[in-house]
C-alpha cells in the first residue's frame, strides 16, 4: 500500500497563541501516527517576526505582501523562524507525543531559493527542491517542521514566503494533498459565499476581478502552482476548527477545496 504523503502548511497567527499551537500539534501528530500517512509541516512566522523588529525598533516594509529583507531583517530572519518559531513548533510536537526534527530550507539543501526582485533585498523565489531528507525522515517514522528559509549552493541565506516554500517542499516529496491551515473560513466568492470547490480557472477569475486580495491571491497563486505541479488537490481551511485536520483528511466538507 502507498503511503499517504501530506504537507501542512501552518500561517503565523496560528501559531502566535500557545493553545492553537499546542491543538493543531495534537492534530496533526496524531494524523502522523497513523501507518499510512507520511506528514511534512511547513510553517511561516510573519506576526512574531513583525513583532520582534518593533521591539528593536525596526519597521516592516512590505511590497504586494512580501517584506523587505535587508541584511539586518535575514538575521532576524533565521532568529525568528529558524529560531524560536520553529523551536516552539517542534516542543509542541514532541508534548504530542510526536518524532518532530526542525528543519529549514538550509538543511540539506532541502530548498533552494534566488532573488525575486531586488527591490526586496534577501526575499527568494524558490527554484528547486531535494525531498530526500523529508523522505528519509518521514520513512523513519519523524515529522520534518520545516522554516520557510532557503539558500542557495554559494552560501547566501533568503527570506522566503512561506506558501511558496510549501508548494515547493509539496512538489519535490510529491504530496498528494497539501493542507493550507491559514486564519479564514476558506475562499470567498464576490458574494462573500465560501466557496467548498474552486478549480484552478475559477481561482484566476477571482484574483483576476480582484475579489481575492492580499494573503488570499498569495494563496491561491501558490494553490494553482502546486495543482499545475501535480498535487491532487489543495485544501484552504480555518485552523481555528476544532478537529480541522481528521476532518480535511476524512473528505469532510471544510474550507475550500480545489482541483485542478
Amino acid at each position: 500500500m502507498n503511503p499517504r504523503k501530506l504537507l501542512i502548511k501552518l500561517g503565523g497567527t496560528l501559531l502566535d497563541a500557545p493553545d492553537s499551537r499546542q491543538r493543531l500539534a495534537r492534530e496533526i501528530a496524531q494524523a502522523a501516527a497513523e501507518p499510512n500517512n507520511r506528514v511534512v509541516v511547513v510553517h511561516g512566522g510573519g506576526k512574531q517576526m513583525t513583532r520582534f523588529l518593533a521591539d528593536r525598533g525596526v519597521e516592516s516594509r512590505f511590497v504586494n505582501g512580501l517584506r523587505v529583507t535587508t541584511p539586518e531583517i535575514i538575521d532576524a530572519v533565521l532568529k525568528v523562524f529558524a529560531g524560536s518559531v520553529n523551536a516552539e513548533l517542534v516542543t509542541a510536537f514532541r508534548a504530542a507525543g510526536a518524532r518532530p526534527v526542525g528543519l529549514s530550507g538550509l538543511d540539506a539543501g532541502l530548498v533552494d531559493a534566488e532573488i525575486l526582485n531586488p527591490e526586496l533585498g534577501q526575499v527568494g523565489k524558490p527554484v528547486r527542491s531535494d525531498a530526500r531528507l523529508l523522505d528519509l525522515l518521514t520513512g523513519h517514522a519523524y515529522l520534518p517542521v520545516v522554516a520557510c528559509v532557503a539558500g542557495d549552493a554559494n552560501g547566501a541565506v533568503y527570506n522566503v514566503n512561506a506558501d511558496q516554500m510549501a508548494v515547493a517542499c509539496a512538489t519535490s516529496f510529491a504530496a498528494e494533498s497539501l493542507l493550507f491551515l491559514t486564519d479564514v473560513e476558506g475562499v470567498r466568492d464576490k458574494d462573500g459565499i465560501i466557496c467548498p470547490v474552486l478549480t484552478c480557472d475559477h481561482a484566476k477569475v477571482l484574483i483576476g476581478e480582484g475579489v481575492a486580495t492580499g494573503g488570499m491571491r498569495a494563496k491561491l497563486e501558490a494553490a494553482i502552482d502546486a495543482l499545475q505541479k501535480g498535487i491532487k488537490q489543495v485544501l484552504i481551511a480555518p485552523g481555528a476548527l476544532a478537529g480541522v485536520v481528521g476532518k480535511l483528511l476524512a473528505g469532510e466538507p471544510v474550507g475550500t477545496r480545489l482541483v485542478p
